[in-house]
């Protein structure tokens, strides 16, 4: 019968130490994804800024153009 239990305890414990590792785990993940997160977005706010500009001058050329201007 203790050999039992002790078998259990060894178990529980087990399950508690595994348990503990998978929230490590998932913890660093976490962060790493969450970095991601920030340094992707950041970049793609600024490629956007840069895209809308160039819209923006892409826009006013054409208008030149088809109003017959000179574009410089």
């Amino acid at each position: 019968m203790v050999g039992q239990e002790d078998a259990v305890q060894h178990e529980i414990h087990q399950d508690w130490v595994n348990r503990e590792y998978t929230e490590v785990i998932t913890n660093s993940i976490k962060k790493i994804v969450d970095s991601f997160d920030m340094s992707c977005g950041s970049r793609l706010a600024t490629l956007n800024k840069k895209l809308t500009a160039l819209e923006r001058r892409i826009e006013y050329i054409e208008a030149r153009v088809t109003k017959g201007e000179t574009v410089t």
